[in-house]
């Protein structure tokens, strides 16, 4: 990451320019690729190629190079609309922006992790990894084994992409891993092998491991979050453990999006009671959560910050307190040497 991302504040506002497609996101193999998603893919798959075009736009902080690439051009043209449109209506909060601060705040706390982690087998496993690309980015992850669980579609369109992109010469620079290594795993979170599958990849359950939920967690019914949940809690008992983790709050899934189902209102009890310890919960607009990208000094979520977590209307214009909860939590054998991240 760059140092202005590092003290968080990356430049003054930006200055939205029109929008313009990479060549290589035009080209006629990676269409009809894109087009496939469209024919072929449920809401649930297409929802990380909308990500994707999230941390495209907002490029600017993100440094998300192959996100264009990932997203596709109906997702860009889309997504950027939304933007279009907020900047004529002088909205406080910018589309994407909450999208934005998610990933660096996943980014800041994956960092610190691997430094206090410190070790040349530490693992990194994303579950509903989606188009994610960290492993691509993240000079942190030098000497991490990086392990993407997902759809098999998903993680096979997402190879497709990739190497489509690879044959021209200018892109592959682009594409190189800076991960020490990285392993797709083919799998379905809600089934009941996904950790078996993990495990027949290479992934080792006692040796140090970064696990990242990131935009996951919410889309799942409410025994599959918390089957999820407590395997990983209960890795912790193997070996220094890391969580990283998104929660929405009830109005939030209700007034969202109709395919998310899991909610938790307080995952920093909620953890806790599955095996993990040190849980840390943020909020959109924190010291930790913010980034300098939330200018508007009445944006939304400063104002979330000054009402009481157990308050689910506001009372002063008695609209649904929509919260995004951003949480790190860690776990050892011994409860004497908890790290914290």
């Amino acid at each position: 990451m760059t140092d202005d991302h590092e003290h968080g504040h990356p430049e003054d506002p930006p200055t939205w320019s029109e929008l313009t497609i990479s060549s290589w996101v035009l080209n006629d193999r990676v269409q009809k690729l894109h087009a496939s998603i469209e024919s072929n893919w449920d809401p649930l798959q297409r929802s990380a190629c909308q990500t994707a075009a999230g941390r495209a736009l907002w490029r600017h902080v993100t440094n998300d190079v192959l996100a264009e690439l990932l997203a596709g051009e109906t997702y860009l043209r889309s997504f950027y609309e939304k933007i279009r449109k907020d900047r004529l209506n002088h909205a406080r909060e910018i589309s994407g922006v909450i999208l934005a601060v998610r990933t660096l705040w996943f980014d800041s706390k994956l960092e610190t992790a691997v430094g206090l982690l410190n070790n040349e087998a530490l693992q990194i496993v994303l579950l509903g990894a989606g188009m994610d690309t960290r492993a691509y980015r993240l000079n942190c992850l030098t000497g991490s084994h990086v392990f993407e669980v997902d759809f098999p579609q998903v993680l096979q369109m997402k190879a497709s992409l990739l190497q489509e992109a690879m044959k021209s010469m200018d892109n592959q620079q682009k594409i190189a891993v800076k991960a020490k290594a990285l392993i797709s795993v083919e799998a379905d979170i809600r089934g009941k092998d996904w950790l078996e599958k993990l495990q027949y990849s290479g992934f080792i359950p006692e040796k140090n491991t970064v696990w990242i939920l990131e935009g996951l967690l919410y889309y799942l019914s409410d025994a599959d979050a918390i089957q999820v949940l407590k395997t990983i809690a209960a890795h912790c008992s193997l070996t220094p453990t890391v969580l990283l983790a998104d929660f929405m709050n009830k109005p939030s899934i209700t007034l969202s999006n109709p395919n998310f189902q899991f909610y938790s209102d307080w995952p920093d009890q909620l953890l806790p009671s599955l095996g993990f310890s040190d849980v840390k919960l943020s909020q959109i607009g924190d010291p930790d959560a913010h980034f300098g990208l939330l200018h508007d000094p009445s944006n939304m979520f400063d104002k979330l910050r000054s009402i009481p977590r157990s308050v689910e209307v506001d009372p002063d214009d008695g609209t649904p307190c929509c919260r995004l909860y951003l949480v790190q939590a860690s776990g050892s054998p011994s409860k004497n040497t908890c790290i914290s991240p």
